[in-house]
Order: structure tokens, then C-alpha cells, then sequence
């Protein structure tokens, strides 16, 4: 039976509702503001899976008739998912992800696809809503429920869930989620704020999602929740499984030692096939020796993640041996690549980034094409992590969700500080290439993007790096690590990314993996961030520190100048002839926009300058007493018609032609003659009197 819930949220409806779509679904909810409706779905197998993780997958589907469009491209019908579709695709797993119970392996699948869109609300915070209100109404084991708000920063004032015009003067643009204990997941960019102000964003934002968790508490009330269904998380016999942690223990406590990473995880791979080799020897059952070759495989990363959090909460010292808030090793160098506009390698302990920056110009501008529209993006941060970066093997060949996430948050820390366009009217591309990793490669691209800026003589408003912040926490004791490695991501209890300027922060990730966390210690680790921060940028400093004085010498030169708007189509005319014909002539690139800018492009400044030169003289007007070298066009009973411009004539009268009277024009002038002559006067109508006589001495009289 359908049932809906709503609630008033900055001054817009909100409503959720369930039992009219898809009902075979565990779970079903259409969750709509205005005309904007998502509808999300949640189904999970009701038999374990074999896998050693939680199999959950999120998917966000953008429907163009949600807009009222046709799809473009040759087939007519949605694709493969957009950037912005997988991105949103995130942001719903992650607050949800840590919200399933320990042990629960069954293959569980999200749903969110967008029925109806204006752009007035944003659809990220319903499809997370949807997500969270589907799995409260299911039988899916589920901690929930969660909700999801955006928060900007407009005129020093916090709104919740803003408009796009809201966003176009904002200050910060940040997506939160949690639950009613504390923040789960923080997602945004800001422009130069302080640590304080964004500290106050969040816990705006906490408060802000309370309506939210209100209204799936009134739904689940009001449809009635199903029986969570019972699940037996995978247990290792208890016999074996004190004979594994008695001999690997040690080992494992051993291989901690180990500050090298590689030698670290092979020392780890040694103590398992030893337990192997010593324990299961004596089984012939192969059945049994499978699985018991897994509950090792299961003891190893239990013991991993126990003794490394007990070395950092009892004896304060980390894997490799840093103190908490100790950043590792840094090293920087620029101009490695002599094709590259721009390049730089940023080395943080194990963690290598190479990054390289490509100036272009309006033709390299990326179109998008999604349900906001059509669009045009000048700048572009594109991240790849190879397998070999960790020592492994796999697929190349495009990005995967990982590498587009990570990608745009390194995106939104840099372009915070790019020049204005109208200033450096250039498109720009960085590319990241992860050559080693062991934490934090995403902050490794911010730096390495800015070394890269940097040495392409791309002047930047400011220098930015980045830092990823982590987390080990039992009960009330806890330690917030700066800089964290890849194992204490992987076994510690946050993820917390912060990039910026020594001025402010300009993006910001966080991922919490238990219930949620204090204020206090958020506090305390943006302070830790701040000083991890400024510390890198010193070292990135003493490489380089500003512009170089000019950008590569294989880089487009891009000089850009000014027309009345109503002159573009003299200079594009028709059906493009002008301006192919300028293109052609001197072998420019030129871009024109509706306003009159008009940029051109050229490695030959000799060339660019004579492309200047034509569109100058296409766009120049006569003034007033000027002279011009004209050539007759026409000739009249009355005058003459004279070019002075390209495409602008001037009359001359026959009283003008001479201080003597003339019986006829063709007695003095021919059609084709070069004369000089001067502007007399241009009316309203923009009709221009000329004169030959005015340039003439007068004779003298007998």
C-alpha cells in the first residue's frame, strides 16, 4: 500500500514515498522536492556470497527524460555513466557502506535513478535519502539510518541544501553525510576558508540532516518496517583458531618492525605460508584444507589490525616508526619532461606522483553533456593509478570509479587557485600518474599538480598541497595520524583528506568507518592538517616557488583583444568565409566568444600579430578627421563611393572632389583608383562624408 512522509526543508517540500514503484525490490522509495524525483531501490541475495568482503554495489543512473531530452550520440539512448553519475554514485555508497554489520557478505545492490530534474535541489541529497529510507523499510541488516545534506557558504552565511544561483556566490560547496551520532562522510571545496569555518560548516550540516532521519523514522512507523532478516556472520573453529594466532602471532608482531612496505608484506606472506606449511600439513579433506587456507587468511589481517592499532594507542609509535603527527620523507623536482608545458614529481615516502600539465586553447574545452546540459569545462584533472604503483598486475585503459573520485577531489584543490580566464585565456589539463603508492596518492596529485602549474609558468594565485589525516580509536582512548600510509587507512578508523593553501583549505574528503566521531577529535585533526600542510608546501618551496617567468616554448601563445559584440559576424561572415580565410592566411587558432573577446592562438607570435592586424582592420570605424588611403568603388553622377575599411564606404561628393568645379566625377576619378581622403563627418545612421579637396592646397587666386 503506498504511504508517504514529508517535511518542509529550507522553505521546500520534501517527500518519500513507497509502495507504489517497484515493488519486488526489498526495498523501494521515491524520495521528490519540486520536480525532482528519484527513485531508489535496494535488493540483496538472500544467500552469502563466497567473497572474503562485503559485495555492495551503488549505482546511479541519469535518465535524460528526466529533462525532457533525447540522448545525443549515434545510438539516441543512455551510455556508459558520466562523471558527474559515478561521482554521485559515491557519494550514496560511502555513508551507507560502514552502516551494514560486521560479517554480513550477502550481494547487495543500490539503485538510484533520476525520474525528474529542474536542478532546483540537489539531486545528490535525495538519492542519498532514498538510499538510507529503501534500506530502513527492507529486510537488509542495516545501522541506519543515514541522510545526506549539501551546505554552501553564501555572503558568510551557512545554507543548507542551496540553489544554483545560491552556488554561484558561494564560498564553500561541501556534501555531508551522517547519522544522529556524528558525520560519516564530508566531500567538497571551499575557497580559502579556515579550519574554524569549516569546523562550524559541519556541524551546521549535522544539524541540519536531523529533519531527514525524523522523516524515515516516521516512514518506517507509518509503512512498517520489515524483520530484519538473521544472518551468521562466517566464524573460524575456535580450536584452530587459537593454534593460528599462537603461531602467528609473533610473526606477525615481527613483520610489524619491518618500516619498509614491500619487505613489510613480504614478511606478512612468509609468517602465512609458514602457518600453512605447520598447520595444515596433517589435513587430507581438501574440502577442509580450503577452508582452512582462508580462516589463516582471516587471522593474518585480524592480527594486522590489532597489533598495529595496539603499537599506536599503547606504545605511540606507527608501522614505520613515526610519531603520530611525523610527515614522511619529501622530495620534489620539476622539468623532467622537455615536450610537457609542465612537470613535476612529488615523492612522499612511498607515495609517487608524476604530474604534467597541457595548455590548449578553446577548441581542447571538454563538452559535457548530462542533465544540467550542455556544458563546456577549460579545465581538466585527470588521475591514473596503474597496478604496478603497488606492485601488482591488472587491467589498463580507462578510469575506474576509484580514479575518477579521486581525480575530481584533487580537481576541486587545485582549481581554486588557476588564474582568472580572461587573464591566461588558456585551457588546461593535468594529468596524474601514480608511480608508487602507499597513502594518499590523491594528495600526492595536488602537489605534483602544482609543481607541474608551476614549472609551466601557469600564474597561480597561490600554492596548495595536501594531506590525508587517519584515525585509531578504541572506546575513549584515540590517535589522529598526519599523513597515514596505505595499511592505516586500511585498518584504522578515518580517511580524512585536506587540501589548501597556506591561506585556507580548497577541498576536503573525509570517510569515517565506525559509528562517527567527536568534534573534538575533527578538531584536532584539521589542526594537524594545517600544520602537515604548510610543512609540505615548505618543502615544495624550496624547490619552486612562483611562475616561471614565461610559459614552455611549445605551448600555443594565446593573445586575446576586444570587439563590439556587434562586429563578430563581420569577422566570423558568412557561413564562416571570413575567418576561415584569416585561419588559412596566417595559421592561427581563433576563438570567438558572444561578447566580443576573440582569442588567437599561435606558437608564432609574427603570425598571431597579422591575424590581429586583419581583425583590427575588419572591426576598425572611420572617425572624424582621419584620412584614409580609400579606393574608388563607384562612380556617380553625384560622387564617388570610397572603401577607407574593409566592408566601409564613404561618399565622396563631386563638390568634394577638388577646390575647382569639375563637370564630371570620371573627369578626375576611375572606378579601382587609389585616393586619399579625409572623414568630414559620420551621421547617426552611420553614413560617412568624405572629402579629397580638404587634402589639397588651394590654389592661388589671379
Amino acid at each position: 500500500m503506498k504511504q508517504t512522509v514529508s517535511t518542509n526543508l529550507g522553505g521546500r517540500s520534501l517527500t518519500i514515498e513507497t509502495g507504489r514503484m517497484a515493488k519486488q525490490a526489498d526495498g523501494s522509495v521515491v524520495v521528490s522536492s519540486g520536480n525532482n524525483m528519484v527513485l531508489v531501490t535496494v535488493v540483496s541475495s538472500k544467500r552469502p556470497s563466497q567473497l572474503d568482503f562485503f559485495p555492495l554495489t551503488v549505482e546511479y543512473q541519469e535518465k535524460f527524460y528526466a529533462t525532457g531530452k533525447i540522448p545525443g550520440g549515434y545510438f539516441k539512448r543512455e551510455g556508459r555513466p558520466t562523471t558527474n553519475a559515478t561521482l554521485t554514485a559515491r557519494l550514496i555508497d560511502r555513508p551507507i557502506r560502514p552502516c551494514f554489520p560486521e560479517g554480513y557478505r550477502h550481494d547487495t545492490q543500490v539503485v538510484a535513478t533520476t525520474l525528474s530534474y529542474d536542478g532546483s535541489f540537489p539531486i545528490e541529497v535525495l538519492a542519498s535519502l532514498g538510499a538510507s529510507a529503501a534500506l530502513q523499510l527492507s529486510d537488509i541488516p542495516f545501522n541506519g539510518p543515514t541522510a545526506a545534506v549539501q551546505v554552501a557558504r553564501v555572503n558568510g552565511q551557512l545554507v543548507a541544501n542551496p540553489s544554483a544561483a545560491d552556488l554561484e556566490k558561494a564560498d564553500m560547496d561541501i556534501m555531508v553525510a551522517g547519522t544522529r551520532n556524528g558525520i560519516l562522510m564530508v566531500e567538497g571545496e571551499c575557497q580559502f576558508l579556515t579550519e574554524a569555518q569549516v569546523l562550524e560548516a559541519l556541524k551546521f550540516a549535522h544539524e541540519s540532516m536531523m529533519p531527514l532521519l525524523d522523516l524515515q523514522q516516521e516512514l518506517v512507523q507509518k509503512a512498517g518496517a520489515k524483520t530484519k532478516r538473521e544472518f551468521t556472520p562466517a566464524k573460524i573453529d575456535a580450536e584452530f583458531e587459537k593454534l593460528a594466532i599462537d603461531f602467528l602471532q609473533p610473526k606477525i608482531s615481527e613483520a610489524l618492525r619491518n618500516r619498509d612496505k614491500m619487505a613489510r608484506y613480504e614478511a606478512y606472506r612468509t609468517a602465512q605460508l609458514q602457518a600453512e606449511e605447520n598447520l595444515l600439513g596433517s589435513i587430507e579433506d581438501e574440502g577442509l584444507k580450503s577452508q582452512r587456507l582462508k580462516e589463516i587468511g582471516s587471522v593474518v589481517e585480524d592480527l594486522k589490525y590489532k597489533l598495529s592499532r595496539e603499537l599506536v594507542l599503547k606504545d605511540k609509535v606507527r608501522i614505520d616508526g613515526r610519531s603520530t603527527t611525523d610527515i614522511r620523507q619529501i622530495d620534489c623536482e620539476v622539468a623532467l619532461l622537455p615536450r610537457a608545458h609542465g612537470s613535476g614529481l612529488f615523492t612522499r615516502g612511498e607515495t609517487q606522483v608524476l604530474g604534467t600539465v597541457t595548455l590548449g586553447t578553446g577548441d581542447d574545452e571538454q563538452m559535457i553533456d548530462d542533465l544540467a546540459g550542455l556544458t563546456k569545462k577549460k579545465f581538466m584533472l585527470h588521475y591514473n593509478f596503474p597496478p604496478f604503483s603497488v606492485g601488482e598486475t591488472g587491467r589498463l585503459g580507462g578510469g575506474s570509479r576509484r580514479e575518477i573520485g579521486h581525480g575530481f577531489l584533487a580537481e576541486r584543490a587545485v582549481k581554486a587557485i588557476l588564474p582568472d580566464f580572461e587573464k591566461f585565456p588558456y585551457t588546461i589539463r593535468i594529468v596524474s600518474e601514480v608511480l608508487e603508492s602507499n597513502g594518499s596518492s590523491s594528495m600526492g596529485t595536488v602537489c605534483s599538480g602544482t609543481l607541474a602549474l608551476l614549472d609551466a609558468g601557469v600564474p597561480i594565485k597561490g600554492n596548495v598541497a595536501g594531506i590525508a589525516m587517519g584515525l585509531i580509536k578504541e572506546g575513549d582512548d584515540y590517535a589522529v595520524l598526519s599523513d597515514i600510509l596505505g595499511d592505516e587507512d586500511h585498518l584504522g578508523d578515518m580517511d580524512f583528506k585536506v587540501a589548501g593553501t597556506r591561506e585556507g583549505i580548497t577541498s576536503l574528503q573525509m570517510d569515517i568507518k565506525i559509528d562517527s566521531i567527536s568534534f573534538d577529535i575533527m578538531e584536532q585533526a584539521l589542526k594537524q592538517a594545517h600544520d602537515g600542510r604548510n610543512y609540505i608546501l615548505g618543502k615544495m618551496e624550496s624547490v619552486i616557488s612562483v611562475p616561471r617567468g614565461e610559459i614552455s616554448q611549445f605551448a600555443p601563445r594565446i593573445q586575446s583583444i576586444k570587439i563590439k559584440p556587434e562586429k563578430v559576424r563581420e569577422v566570423i561572415g558568412a557561413g564562416g568565409k571570413v575567418i576561415k580565410g584569416i585561419i588559412e592566411e596566417t595559421g592561427v587558432k581563433i576563438d570567438i566568444e558572444d561578447d566580443g573577446t576573440i582569442h588567437i592562438a599561435s606558437a608564432d607570435p609574427a603570425a598571431a600579430d597579422k591575424a590581429i592586424q586583419i581583425i583590427e582592420g575588419i572591426c576598425a570605424e572611420a572617425e572624424v578627421g582621419r584620412t584614409y588611403k580609400g579606393k574608388v568603388m563607384k562612380i556617380t553622377d553625384f560622387g564617388a563611393f570610397v572603401e577607407i575599411l574593409p566592408n566601409t564606404s564613404g561618399l565622396l561628393h563631386i563638390s568634394e572632389i577638388a577646390h575647382d568645379r569639375i563637370r564630371s566625377v570620371s573627369d578626375v576619378l576611375h572606378e579601382g583608383d587609389d585616393v586619399d581622403v579625409k572623414v568630414l563627418d559620420v551621421d547617426r545612421a552611420g553614413r560617412i562624408k568624405l572629402s579629397r579637396k580638404a587634402l589639397l592646397d588651394r590654389p592661388e587666386a589671379n
